[in-house]
């Protein structure tokens, strides 16, 4: 499944999979299956930290911002659960605090790839402190390892050629294999044989001076002669035996012919600093490539320095100049989570005590939580005070609207609390038995001090979670404002009341059932119309009657309403059936008598002036009544001729009008089953409108 969802989010990230498709995944990744505990939804859920972190800075815009704050609420309470393994539980942390910083990965999923040399070196002055400088001049090192007759013969060497640790380090000047006491020395150590790599070693043939006694061992640093005859006769043997050198190195291999110059441009007689700096001091070092110097430019030595001080060296360096170390920050570290815990219940314990609003929120505010223990400061408030009374639970609830108002939380901070403390509900339950009505409390004050709006509260508690605490918050939401307030914002959130249900009751007779029980039935005034509209028309068919019945019961803003529209053409096309016979089920195929025919005329002509007043002059209104017509007639499985007859006679009595009947034919939606078959009935009869409107208009032009 991992690797599928894996080739999805690629799809995804290439544009070839619509955001849509995305989101379903999302959702269904999400989503608590049915008997199945948290402890289960671990592959679903690294499924779904995958496809974030591909498709997610994708589907993170400002259009789906609102969907991705709900998914990562959930994600954030998922978090949380001791029930999920703890590699699940770091996946999600990874996934919301990769969000957090704006999509851009950890530096442990960037820099991972290899180091080039001046990169090491670098590194090495800033980590370890120590400056490893370049190479020297191409040919300076390898020559010394030549054995050829240019060579002492008590100089030859018995081992090859370095490598390894030994090529990086061996060209520190004053130093084995690492510095400091302990260092590792051999007889090829440049602080043993500090002037192996030079030329003018290289080139003498015997008149090398006796090492001087070391405390190192027997062999001692060597050192050349102080006076500038000697040197000279120095360099004369060395021009002397460069030829003898060049002609051997053509029998050589390719690695050993390489070869350097000394500029004598880069002597200098000033010795150099050390450079060993400490890794503070340097911040970034560009590597200086040494030269070796003649005897005489060298100070004079006597013995080796002591252990534990660096050797001065005759090196031309400019090393950069020692800074000072930037004092100490005074921030004070960050409080660790169970310290913010305790200093958050502890504030609100007091405020609850009868402390001040304004010092609670002043103290909040000092602690400077980081932005991913909001939701977990938002959860310890409501947890602090669900055990105590309303009057607490509202404090609590002002409290959160200040801090909100301070700009100290947000709706999503509060979204992921309040899931957080739903998960915790069947512990809580026992102590608490009242629980969901508390924090229905807390979401209907959310929801009035628009902290939180009706969707996003429905958005986790679709099919039946939770089930009925959305209900309960709307409840709490009529008691504290009024009724016509909720149904306008309940209106404006185009929340389906019947996927608030549980999956068994999501029918309309049973909604209004479950509605009329919790007091809520106003929220759907037509639903409630549409099973009394039609007693009240049993009762007494007078269109009198009906219009005044219409105008006492049902607001006048619903008057131009689609749905209530819908409700009162089906209520006559019911009542016309039920009275002519034309019973639901019955042979679709059997056509009527005339009788049947002429009283179903006469109905309909009684009720025309009630479906007038409604629908004159209202194109869309009209419309809406043409889709009645058609769902009553997939509903009695299409009877022989009723739709045309129906379509005939609405426009003879002049009930609907002839653009109505166009625009129904060309309106696509699948919100009414049978338009297909509809359409095949009528289709003919719609030619016929269509040609005879255009040539009444070609009269009229005329």
């Amino acid at each position: 499944m991992l690797g599928n969802i894996k080739f999805i989010g690629e799809l995804g990230k290439l544009d070839l999979i619509h955001e849509s498709i995305l989101h379903k995944c999302i959702k269904t990744l999400l989503e608590k299956k049915k008997r199945i505990p948290v402890k289960d939804m671990g592959e679903d859920l690294e499924c779904l930290c995958q496809i974030m972190r591909t498709v997610g800075p994708r589907l993170d815009h400002e259009k789906a911002k609102s969907l991705m704050d709900q998914y990562f609420a959930r994600m954030c309470s998922l978090m949380t659960s001791k029930e999920l393994p703890a590699r699940i539980r770091f996946l999600l942390q990874d996934t919301v605090e990769l969000r957090e910083n704006n999509w851009v990965p950890r530096k442990a999923f960037i820099d991972n790839g290899p180091k080039t040399i001046n990169q090491i070196r670098q590194d090495a002055v800033k980590d370890l402190g120590v400056f490893i400088p370049a190479p020297l001049a191409q040919g300076m090192r390898n020559d010394f390892f030549l054995e050829g007759s240019f060579m002492p013969s008590r100089l030859k060497l018995d081992r090859d050629p370095l490598g390894g640790l030994a090529d990086m380090f061996g060209q520190m000047p004053g130093s084995g294999i690492g510095t400091g006491p302990g260092v590792i020395q051999d007889r090829f150590s440049p602080t043993l044989g500090r002037h192996r790599s030079s030329q003018l070693f290289n080139g003498h043939g015997g008149h090398i001076i006796p090492p001087a006694p070391s405390q190192f061992g027997d062999i001692g640093v060597k050192a050349f002669g102080k006076n500038q005859g000697q040197n000279q006769h120095f360099h004369n043997q060395n021009q002397g035996h460069s030829s003898q050198q060049q002609a051997q190195s053509k029998d050589m291999p390719p690695r050993f012919m390489k070869k350097g110059q000394l500029n004598a441009d880069e002597i200098s007689l000033r010795p150099a600093q050390s450079f060993l700096l400490n890794k503070s001091q340097v911040q970034k070092l560009q590597p200086q490539i040494p030269t070796m110097i003649p005897p005489s430019a060298q100070p004079p030595r006597t013995q080796t320095p002591p252990l534990g001080q660096p050797p001065q060296l005759g090196l031309k360096t400019n090393p950069p100049p020692i800074q000072e170390k930037p004092p100490k920050s005074s921030k004070k570290p960050t409080p660790s989570k169970e310290e913010l815990i305790k200093l958050t219940e502890s504030a609100v314990t007091e405020y609850l005590n009868g402390g001040s609003a304004n010092d609670t929120v002043t103290s909040l505010k000092e602690i400077r939580a980081p932005k991913h223990f909001l939701a977990e400061m938002m959860c310890r408030i409501i947890l602090t005070s669900l055990d105590r009374a309303d009057e607490d639970r509202e404090k609590a609830s002002v409290l959160i609207g200040m801090l909100r108002i301070e700009g100290v939380v947000a709706g999503e901070n509060f979204m992921q609390a309040f899931l957080s403390v739903l998960d915790q509900c069947p512990t809580l339950e026992g102590d608490i038995p009242l629980v969901k009505s508390y924090l229905a409390q807390f979401a209907a004050r959310a929801i009035i001090s628009e902290l939180l709006s009706i969707s996003e509260l429905a958005q986790p508690l679709e099919n039946g979670m939770h089930f009925p605490l959305f209900l309960l918050c709307l409840q709490q939401v009529a008691k504290l404002k009024d009724r016509e307030w909720l149904m306008e914002l309940f209106q404006q959130s185009r929340v389906n009341m019947q996927k608030m249900l549980p999956e068994i009751d999501q029918n309309k007779d049973r909604m209004l059932e479950i509605l009329e029980g919790k007091g809520l039935s106003f929220l759907f005034p037509l639903l409630k119309l549409e099973k009394e509209l039609l007693k009240q028309i049993k009762a007494d068919p007078s269109p009198q009657t009906i219009y005044k019945w219409i105008k006492d019961n049902i607001s006048p803003k619903l008057h131009v309403d689609k749905g209530f529209v819908n409700i009162l053409v089906t209520s006559f096309l019911q009542y016309i059936s039920q009275e002519v016979n034309f019973l639901e089920g019955n042979d679709s195929s059997a056509a009527p008598s005339k009788e049947q025919l002429e009283q179903e005329k006469q109905l309909l002509l009684s009720f025309k002036p009630v479906m007038q007043k409604f629908l004159h002059d209202h194109l869309d209104l009209q419309v809406s009544a043409l889709y009645a017509l058609q769902v009553h007639c997939y509903n009695m499985n299409f009877p022989k001729g009723m739709l045309l007859r129906f379509f005939v006679n609405f426009y003879d009595m002049e009930i609907i009008e002839e653009e109505a009947f166009l625009a129904w034919k060309e309106d696509i939606t699948q919100e009414f089953p049978g338009k297909g078959k509809a359409l095949f009935q009528v289709n003919q009869w719609l030619t016929w409108l269509e040609t005879a409107e255009e040539e009444e208009s070609e009269d009229d032009a005329d």
